[in-house]
Formats: C-alpha cells, structure tokens, sequence
C-alpha cells in the first residue's frame, strides 16, 4: 500500500500534471490540445504526462470523430484531488483578485456545487432537517421527497444509480462541508437547466442569474448580495 500511495503521490505531484487535475475539476472533457493549451505545455509533453495518468487509472479517454476527450476515470479522483486543496496553509492561498473572489464565491466541484453557495445549500438542507447526517454520507428525512420534486429531482431514479447517493465533500476555501454524489449532481444539474445558474468559458466560476438569485432566495432562504 505505501508503494501504490507513493506512486500516485508521484504521478499527482507533478506540476503540469497537477494543473490537468485542476483543470478538469469543472466535470468537462478537454482534449489533448486544450489541455496542452491551458497548461502552457507542447502537445508532446501533455501526450505524455496523459498516457501517464491513463495508466494509473486517474483519467479515462473517450473518441468521437477525430477528437479524444480526456476526463476523470471515477468521481472519486475528483474527491481526491479537492481534498488536496484543503491541504494548502490558508496564508499560502491567492489574494482576493477578481476570478479568485468569484471560484470562491460558487463554484463546480467535478459535477456538483461548490463555493459559499454551495456550503450555504447544504446548511439550509441540513438546518431545515431535509437531509440529515449519517457518518460519511446524508439520509433523508421525510420531507425530502416533496422538496426535491418541487425543483424537479427524481429522488428514486437517483439512488438506483452505481455512485454514492449523498455525501459531504470538505470545501478547500469554506472549509465546511457541500453536497456531492448523486444528488448533489442532480441539484447543480436542475439549477444550470432552469437558467439559475450559468457555466463561464474554460473556467470553475458559476455565474448566478438574476432569475438564480430569487430562486435561491425562496428555496433555499440565500441572500446573495453582489
């Protein structure tokens, strides 16, 4: 076991490698050449750096037409490389310059939400005794069904699905817990199709509408205030 830890310890600790996990934290697929793109390397070395992570089972590769798209092989990569964040000294962190305000503010986590609003849901959730916690994941309680159907979530179709139902993910800038798994997929998903929310170009950040803050409001008792 201490072998295998090393050797993703490794494999994850590579700077350009570690900027391809980031990356891919907002739960899109990059291609090669994005990729390379971002991370400010040829499209050489991010060839190499991707077939290392491929190997290890970190990422997975996925053909259509000409293109390859890379992503995470499971979501519990995602959950990994998050909880490494949470590792950075708080006085080590970027200062408050715009983009960093907002990733912080509301964010994507891989495939749910995170940030201040996404921490903020997830106390209402539990504050309201929607959801309750049990250890490492949440139950629900008997008004969770009723709640969820109202933003348009079909709670038993989701916990039919082979991934964890609902869990705390620890958030690396609130330090305090947001809803991952299934459900937690589901909540960011309803928000993004009902125009709540908006994904922003090659970026985490999560943009909350006008529409998106009276929403939050009345589901969810969040004052946004800009």
């Amino acid at each position: 076991m201490e072998t295998q830890i090393a050797r993703i310890s490794s494999l994850i600790g590579d700077p350009v490698r570690s900027r391809i996990l980031w990356l891919l934290l907002d739960g899109r697929a990059y291609t090669a050449t994005e990729l390379a793109a971002s991370t400010e390397t040829s499209p050489q070395n991010i060839s190499m750096h991707l077939g290392k992570l491929l190997q290890a089972d970190l990422l997975a590769v996925e053909s259509q037409g000409r293109h390859r798209y890379y992503r995470f092989a499971r979501q519990e990569v995602a959950y990994a490389i998050e909880a490494l964040a949470n590792l950075v000294p708080g006085a080590s962190r970027p200062g408050a310059q715009p983009h960093e305000t907002a990733i912080r503010h509301c964010r994507t986590c891989y495939d749910h939400l995170a940030g201040k609003t996404g921490v903020d849901i997830t106390d209402y959730l539990l504050k309201e005794k929607i959801l309750k916690p049990a250890g490492q994941s949440f139950t629900l309680s008997a008004r969770a069904g009723a709640f969820f159907t109202g933003l348009d979530i079909d709670i038993a179709a989701l916990q039919t699905q082979r991934r964890s139902f609902a869990r705390p993910c620890l958030d690396w800038s609130e330090r305090r817990h947001h809803l991952s798994g299934s459900l937690g997929a589901a909540l960011l998903s309803s928000m993004l199709s009902k125009d709540w929310l908006r994904r922003t170009l090659h970026s985490r950040v999560i943009v909350i509408t006008a529409k998106g803050r009276k929403a939050l409001f009345t589901h969810f008792n969040i004052e946004i205030v800009n």
